[in-house]
């Protein structure tokens, strides 16, 4: 079978491997739709340090199943439209013991710590399937990145009377507008990047704010009655705007961090205390998050088309793949299409 393989920097190349057969408690999918993803970037970029190499990467994955192993449930059945949670914990961890394998001290995810789902066909324990009926197979592919920002809404403990800050409208980005916005909160989305704004008010958002070409701190004083947004998501992970989260939000409010920067970000904890914060991480999504996303999208007509940028053939994708590293801004989702 066809697969698309990171061998190294900036090097991809097609390589042939042996369809897989289902083990007991396994289950074949046929693989529909892969979403590129900035951790995949960042190996192709040679950035990610937790990536084994050579790797196959993908974990934004819409398939279909194949064939099932013995001891699989009933539920699960050939043909049926899945999508996957692509995580593994150690199950022994602190994490793990508090039922919180996403932010497992060991955790291997599809396409970084272990080869992922930009292939053909893959065999995985029926635990990480996750049925995605009634869904168009584009948008079955765009439930992981969503649900990592409907993950980062549960963090903060989102409800109605919040006025909640949104910084960076990337795909995770978007879930959390989206999210936020399903809680009846007044969301205002952050960007440099004109079109994502626009697009962020169809997700949800109330308020948008271009932090490049408007002053972000007079424009959310503003909207707030000078008092803060009560609750910030920071979605692209750079020291500027993990900086302007501590400095914008509220007194007792809450900062949920998703992105991390590539190097060290020092702060002044002054704010910390003063204003008695509660800054909390983001990393991954639960199945229950999934499980929140396919109900967004089953019940809703999300315009799914505005989010995918392009989708390609495995033989175009390496094409993609030094594209987006040129122009990063300009791209939502690259899905490859099998």
């Amino acid at each position: 079978m066809k697969a698309l393989q990171i061998n190294g920097l900036r090097n991809t190349q097609i390589v042939e491997l042996a369809r897989p057969v289902p083990a007991e408690g396994e289950v074949l999918l046929r693989i529909r739709y892969v979403g590129f993803c900035g951790s995949d970037l960042n190996t192709f970029r040679g950035k990610n340090a937790l990536a084994k190499m050579p790797v196959v990467p993908g974990h934004e994955i819409s398939a279909r199943i194949e064939s099932l192993g013995s001891g699989v449930p009933d539920e699960l059945k050939p043909g049926q439209p899945v999508t996957v949670d692509p995580y593994t914990g150690c199950g022994h961890c602190a994490a793990c013991l508090n039922e919180r394998s996403n932010a497992c001290e060991h955790n291997e995810t599809l396409g970084v710590q272990r080869d992922g789902a930009m292939l053909e066909f893959i065999c995985l324990p029926w635990q990480k399937v996750i049925p995605a009926e009634k869904l168009d197979e584009k948008a079955i592919a765009l439930i992981e990145p969503m649900s990592v920002g409907f993950h980062a809404i549960n963090r903060g403990n989102v409800s109605d009377i919040d006025t909640v800050m949104v910084i960076g409208c990337g795909m995770i980005g978007m879930g959390a507008i989206v999210r936020a916005s399903m809680r009846g909160a007044t969301v205002i989305a952050v960007d440099i990047d004109d079109e994502k704004l626009q697009l962020a008010r169809t997700f949800g958002a109330k308020h948008v704010i271009n932090s490049r070409t408007e002053d972000l701190h007079s424009l959310l004083a503003d909207i707030t009655g000078g008092m803060g947004p009560t609750k910030v998501v920071e979605a692209v992970g750079s020291s500027l705007t993990q900086h302007e989260a501590i400095e914008e939000v509220a007194f007792t409010g809450t900062v949920v961090f998703i992105g991390y920067a590539p190097s060290e970000t020092s702060f002044l904890t002054k704010l910390f205390v003063q204003k008695e914060l509660d800054i909390r991480g983001s990393r991954n999504a639960k199945p229950a998050d999934f499980r929140a996303v396919i109900h967004y999208l089953q019940q809703t007509t999300c315009p799914v088309e505005k989010l995918i940028s392009r989708t390609v053939k495995p033989e175009k994708a390496a094409t993609a793949l030094q594209e987006w590293d040129s122009s990063p801004g300009k791209v939502f989702r690259i899905l490859v299409e099998f």
